[in-house]
Order: C-alpha cells, then structure tokens, then sequence
C-alpha cells in the first residue's frame, strides 16, 4: 500500500504543512487507499514533507508526487479543457508560489505568540534540548528563506496586502461553485484546500487569516471538503 509520510496531525486539521495537506487530499479525492506515517524532515528525501513511498518508489514534492498518482492511479484534471488546465496551473502557483509564503511569514516571524503555537506544534515531541536548539535553527533557517524569496523585505502591512489580494482572487474565481471547476474536485481544490485549511483553520492569528475568514465561499469550501472527506480525523 502507498505510504504517505508526512508531519503528525495537529490543530484538527489535516495536517498542519500545507503540502502535506494537498497531497493526502489529492488521494482522498481520487479514492486511492494510502497509510500515513509520521515524520520530520530530517528524514525526507528532499529535506522536505511530503514524500510517499509507492511499490518500492521514493517521491518527494507535491508536485512530483501528483504526477506519479496521475499517471499510476487516476488523474482528477482528464476531462479539463486546455484552457482550464492553464487556469489550474496558475492558480496553483499562486497559491503555492506566492500566497504560501505569507501564511509562512504570518507562522514564523509575524509575531511571537504564532511562533510559540508553531513551535508547540511542530517540536513538542523532541526532547527539551534537542527541541530548542532544533527549533531555533530551523526557524533562523525558514526566516532566511523568507527574506531571500523576497516576502521578508517587505512591511506587515505590505506583506498582508499582498495575501489579501491573492485571498480576493481565490474567492472571486470560486464564485458560488462547489469546487473550482464546478462540482468535482480537481488539482486545483487540492491545492487550494491544503493552503486555505492553513490559514483560516488553525489558531495562527493575522491580517491574513481575518481576511480570509470574511470570504464565505472560500470558508465553506473548506468546511465541505472536510465534512465530506475528513469527517474521522483525530
């Protein structure tokens, strides 16, 4: 069976990496049986969760992972047209490419008590020592990658302009349809879901999440896809 290793599930969502979040979302739309298993990414191939190990094949990153259950198992955009894949891909690198790394910048660095549940979440379960010292350089280490990918050099008030209108573009192009698409969830909805759980359904606090919690299709986009596909998560 396809093992999906990824990080614990925290906060009742599925999973507190956005990413993690898309890809086991992925294989609950298709319906394609999977175990889960708890990692860091110390132990990743990449360095980074996801990865998946399927028949004796290692993949790491969403994207590689989607395209190997794709072409293996069922592909969820094959009765897309042309023009609605392209709309897909954009939309998924606005949200993975640009609106993720505000969510990181209001998770890590916007202010210390979203740091402190951050930290909670993630480093709990090492011991003290190793906690600390593991989450102070991890966290030196995504604040470097925030400053470096551009999101960093900017104000708050500036950063969540951004996410907002990012934010605004989701729920204008979601209109009143169940998912993106129209009534069956596609990439698109897996992307976004893994994102938008991340934002306005756990306890990180921020301009951004208050925002999105204004946007009543994007919230009960995300309540359906729970209700309907993670209705016994612990």
């Amino acid at each position: 069976m396809l093992k999906l290793y990824q990080f614990e599930r925290t906060w009742g969502i599925p999973n507190l990496s956005p990413f993690c979040c898309k890809v086991e979302t992925y294989l609950r739309f298709a319906g394609i049986d999977y175990e889960t298993k708890a990692a860091l990414p110390t132990t990743a191939p990449k360095g980074k969760l996801p990865y998946i190990v399927d028949d004796g094949t290692t993949l790491a990153d969403s994207r590689f992972i989607l395209f190997h259950l794709k072409s293996t198992y069922r592909d969820l955009d094959d009765e897309l047209p042309a023009t609605d894949l392209a709309i897909s891909v954009a939309l998924q690198r606005l949200i993975e490419e640009h609106l993720f790394w505000i969510a990181l910048y209001s998770r890590w660095q916007y202010t210390d008590e979203n740091w402190q549940t951050n930290k909670t979440a993630i480093f709990s379960a090492l011991p003290p020592i190793v906690r600390d010292l593991g989450a102070s350089v991890t966290r030196r280490n995504i604040l470097k990658q925030i400053y470096g990918q551009g999101t960093g050099r900017h104000q708050s008030e500036e950063i969540f302009t951004l996410g907002k209108e990012d934010i605004d573009a989701l729920a204008t192009f979601l209109g009143s349809k169940s998912y993106f698409f129209g009534v069956r969830p596609t990439t698109l909805d897996a992307s976004a879901f893994g994102l938008l759980i991340n934002i306005i359904g756990c306890p990180i606090e921020s301009p951004l999440k208050d925002h999105g919690l204004t946007k009543k299709n994007l919230v009960t986009f995300v309540d359906r896809i729970m209700g309907q596909y993670y209705q016994h998560i612990t």
